[in-house]
């Protein structure tokens, strides 16, 4: 079977789990500059260049992916949200980009291979990209709202890099998350779909949106039914929200995208709200309780963590909704359906 083919599978007969926050498990670590760095002489200060890890202290990575595994998750999102050209860019690490994403999802692959082993139970590796620090929608200059950064073409082929990476080193989907910018995330799809051409083969994506505000809607305007609408023609695997809010302030809007969608619903929320410090207080059993609401109303197939979630976090989600029925994909009438801010369906 292929990934796409095993994954559905396997989403018919349980809730399925994805992992929770890297970021935060790495500041655990209490690492220096000096251990980000490691001998590359990149000339630019490394510390919180969380995706060059893979590179300089790999065991760091191996232990949150060991971690998520063991409490329960189906799925590891490599460590690679900010590893592409625009991001590294800041580090001065833009010419490593092919190196950090090979050896991050080699690094996943083989965790998700071992576990598989251990049980017979799959295990999958998800090819993660952020969004990075540009917007195709909007304009960084408010006296020139036509004015942007780089183009739709630039993008793409910053994304192409990342995904064509991420494949060599045995990523079986393409996971799009946090996406602020619905074009920004047409450009990662594009990316994704010439790969899959280019490799003659099916590379899944998965797409999750994350809300700017409680209205349900991200950076560039759009409702999450509009965000359907914009990407339905990928065929994306799973489509779903991440990062923004917790889990209590997501409910209306998973309701919205489950009822509407007619592919697996993934969400993995942040562990509650910040507090005034930055820091997530949410305990793993209110989380898990929170989400299970949703699984118990048949909203969701695939759930796991976002910021300030830890192994703890997913154990708790994996533990609450085991046995619990996946959601079942509703049938959507046959319509024209476009998207501004907001979904339009044209009239028969």
């Amino acid at each position: 079977m292929t990934p796409r083919q095993q994954f559905l599978a396997q989403a018919a007969q349980r809730i399925l789990i994805t992992d929770g926050a890297f970021g935060t498990e790495i500041q655990n670590w209490k690492l220096s500059e000096a251990d980000y760095a490691g001998t590359l002489t990149l000339g630019r200060d490394q510390k919180g260049n969380n995706d060059i890890l893979a590179l300089t202290k790999p065991e760091v990575p191996e232990s949150i992916h060991r971690a998520y595994f063991e409490a329960g998750a189906d799925i590891a999102e490599t460590n690679t949200f900010s590893a592409n050209r625009i991001s590294q860019a800041d580090y001065g690490a833009e010419g490593l980009v092919r190196e950090i994403n090979v050896e991050s999802a080699k690094l996943a692959r083989r965790l998700a291979d071992e576990f598989a082993a251990k049980d017979g139970r799959p295990r999958f590796v998800a090819g993660a990209i952020g969004p990075t620090n540009k917007t195709l929608s909007l304009s960084p200059d408010v006296n020139d709202p036509g004015f942007r950064e780089i183009d739709f073409d630039y993008l793409k082929d910053v994304y192409r890099e990342q995904i064509d990476a991420l494949l060599e080193g045995g990523a079986d989907f393409i996971l799009i998350e946090t996406v602020f910018d619905t074009l920004n995330a047409k450009a990662g799809i594009m990316a994704a779909i010439e790969a899959g051409n280019d490799l003659g083969r099916d590379v899944p994506i998965m797409l999750s949106m994350t809300l700017t505000d409680l209205s349900g809607r991200n950076l560039s305007g759009h409702t999450v039914e509009a965000f359907w609408c914009a990407v339905r023609h990928a065929r994306p695997l799973t489509i779903g929200l991440n990062c923004s809010f917790g889990a209590e302030q997501l409910r209306p809007h998973v309701r919205t995208l489950s009822d509407t969608a007619d592919t697996l619903i993934m969400v993995y929320p942040n562990a509650g709200l910040p507090n005034e410090l930055g820091e997530y207080d949410e305990m793993p059993v209110t989380t898990a309780g929170l989400v299970k609401e949703w699984a118990d109303a048949g909203q969701v197939n695939v759930l796991g963590g976002c910021c300030g979630s830890t192994p703890a976090h997913i154990k708790a989600i994996a533990d609450a909704v085991t046995g619990l029925p996946p959601r079942t994909m509703p049938v959507p009438p046959v319509q024209t359906k476009l998207a501004g801010l907001e979904p339009f369906v044209m009239a028969a």
